[in-house]
This record gives structure tokens, sequence and C-alpha cells, in this order.
């Protein structure tokens, strides 16, 4: 499909010559209609953290029965409508209203004037760089930057024929579309390994050890930072999530006075700060900080396993650690979080279940990178 869509795009060949100069307020109108939320048929309301950046589909939002509103949220929006986050623009949230509701006056409700641009078109315009960067530039305060519509009104650039705009809009919906199948077969993959995990180890099980029992436990130990370096001389270091990755650690500094180990292939799990619970695995012999703990299998438990039981379990997890302002947890704490006792044969069908599931779900999720990353190559390569 990708290649289909980048043919589609070359065969447009963008003759620029008939584009002209416009500015956003031209094809762009600002939304101010209020509501009086005592007197309304309206029962969603939409705020900025339900807007995700770079993604034009709204996935979450509020009923207005469900939470006390303040007295920002008047702005009335329509289905249709471009919702977009006037602070910190930098997170570039653009959202295309998929029902009627409510907003806070911080989110611009946004329409297009149709008889100079095709609707269709104008969420990716403003996502471009070109929108980003003006309304970046354009923010005003430091502590939560915000932009004005006259400011944004103000953008310039080049818009072509309605034809052609007619025909971008299709490549850009192509693409977009593809990115959305991609999307709710993750939602359905992620279900389906969530409920995995919830059938084997707290449905299933009726027998628990503790984590302790099942596996070696390193907590890590800093070494001194004089004897830290970024020339690779001595081990590689993992003091925490600064090294993580989505599966595998980096190797960001070294130190020639190694204190606690960690092996190829063990559980690295974060203890200390606010992402107590995340993990890596071990891709070398690493030195572990104080902000670390390797934990690898013994006896019949395999640390595959294991890393499957602890991710169900990252909930406990952050529930035992101590700590409000900075959570941890100590090595009496993590060894003691119940896992199931099965049997090795169980834990083999297991893993091969969960391990096929997760599998499938990291490769959607590269593929959804190189489709984003061709949506927004498409989007420079137009405005």
């Amino acid at each position: 499909m990708e290649t289909l869509l980048k043919e589609g795009i070359d065969g447009l060949k963008l003759d620029r010559s008939d584009w002209q100069l416009v500015k956003f307020g031209d094809v762009a109108i600002q939304q101010k209609q209020t509501v009086d939320r005592e007197n309304t048929d309206l029962t969603r309301y939409v705020k900025g953290e339900h807007m995700h950046s770079e993604d034009i589909h709204l996935r979450e939002w509020g009923e207005l029965q469900d939470e006390y509103l303040g007295p920002a949220f008047i702005r009335k929006f329509e289905e249709g409508d471009i919702l977009y986050g006037s602070r910190r623009t930098y997170l570039r949230k653009v959202v295309i209203a998929p029902f009627d509701g409510i907003t806070s006056n911080t989110t611009f409700v946004i329409k297009a004037k149709n008889k100079r641009i095709d609707k269709r078109l104008l969420p990716f315009i403003m996502l471009s760089e070109g929108f980003s960067q003006h309304s970046i530039r354009n923010s005003k305060g430091s502590v939560n930057p915000y932009v004005n519509w006259k400011d944004l009104a103000g953008y310039e650039f080049l818009l072509p024929p309605l034809d052609t705009q007619s025909e971008l809009a299709a490549l850009f919906w192509c693409a977009e579309r593809m990115n959305l199948e991609k999307i709710n077969l993750l939602k359905e993959i992620t279900q389906a390994f969530d409920s995995h995990s919830k059938f084997f180890f707290k449905t299933q099980a009726s027998r628990f050890l503790a984590l302790g029992e099942c596996a070696e436990i390193i907590m890590g130990q800093s070494p001194s930072g004089t004897s830290y370096n970024k020339e690779g001389k001595g081990y590689p270091l993992i003091n925490g999530p600064t090294e993580f990755t989505d599966r595998y650690p980096i190797k960001v500094q070294w130190t020639d006075k190694p204190t606690k180990f960690c092996e190829k292939e063990d559980i690295l799990l974060c203890v200390r700060g606010s992402t107590t619970g995340r993990m890596n695995i071990s891709n070398d012999e690493y030195c572990i900080g104080r902000g670390v703990a390797a934990i690898r299998g013994k006896g019949v438990f395999k640390t595959t396993f294991l890393e499957f039981a602890l991710r169900y379990n990252v909930t406990e997890i952050m529930r035992l650690a101590s700590g409000s302002t900075f959570p941890n947890i100590d090595s009496k704490t993590l060894k003691s979080i119940p896992l199931p006792d099965v049997d090795d044969d169980v834990q083999d069908e297991i893993v091969q279940k969960l391990l096929a599931l997760d599998t499938t779900r990291a490769e959607l999720i590269e593929d959804m990178k190189v489709t984003n990353n061709f949506i927004k190559s498409l989007i420079g390569q137009v405005f």
C-alpha cells in the first residue's frame, strides 16, 4: 500500500506554478459559540489530555455528568470541526471532532472555509512543519506558552487549486485509513494479550510462590561517579531508564570500577523513581546501578515466563513501591511479589501463546512507525 501511495504522490508532480499564497485565516475560521452547561443537550466534553500529539483521531473524551468542569469549558464544537490545542503548541494536538460536544476556551474550534479549501486537507496543513513552527514562534509565555488566533491566522502557505486539493486529500486520507486500520488491529492484539495474561496469571492460577523463590534477584549498586566514562572503558553501565528503550538497553556510559552485574537475557527492572516497574531485557553483561534490579529464573522457572508474569504484575509492583514523591521498591518487597506456581510444560504453553501475540504487536508497532513517517514525509513534500 505504501508503494502505491508513493506512486500516487509522484504522479501528481506537484507543479506549484498555479498555487496561491494564502493566510491560514483566509481558509479557516475560529468558532466561538458558547454553551450554558446547565441548559444543553450536549453530553460529552474534550480536554487537552484527551488529544494526542500528531493524531487527528479522537480516542478519549469525558461525560459531563461524570466530572466537575471549571468555568473555562464553555466552547461548543460540532462534528467535523477541528480542535487545536492552543497551549504548548509544540505538542501538535490537532483532532477532528467525531461528535458534537464541549471543550475549554483554550482549545481552538476551527472550521474550514469550504469555498477556499477542501476541508479534508485542513488538518494535514495544521500538522505541517511550517504551521507548527509558526505557531511555536508566535507563542507567548514561558511556563505554559500559548498562541493567539490572530497570530495563527497570519500563517502563510501555498494553496493549490481545488481540483489538486481534492487529489491530495484523497492521498492523505488513504494513508490515514491505512494507519487507522493498524491502530485498530494493535488495539485488538493488545486486548488479546491482556486477556490471556489475566487468564494465565490470575484466573487460572491456583498456587502462588513469591518471586524470591522463583528467581535470582540482584539489586543494583552504583559505582563511584569518578569511574564513569563514555570511551567504552570497562563495563557498560545501566543506572536506570536513561539507557532503556522499548525492549533492550543501549550503551551510553561505562565504568572501570563495576559493582553489581546482570547477565545477558536477564530482566532489568527499574526500582526507583517515577519509572519504577519499567522493564527491559539485557542484551549483554552490564554493571547495574542502584536504580535497577536484575532478575533471572531459577530452578524450573524460565526467565521469559517471569518477564510476562511481572509485566502483568506492574500495577502490583507500583502499589508496593514506597514513597509518594520518589517511589522505590526494596529487595525484600520485590522478592515478596506473588507469581503463579505452574509446571514446566505449562510455562512453555503460556510463553508460546504470549510471545506470539507480543511479537505480532512489536512488528505492528514498527510497521506503524513506518506509516507515520511516510505520512509526515507526504505532508512535508506538499506543504
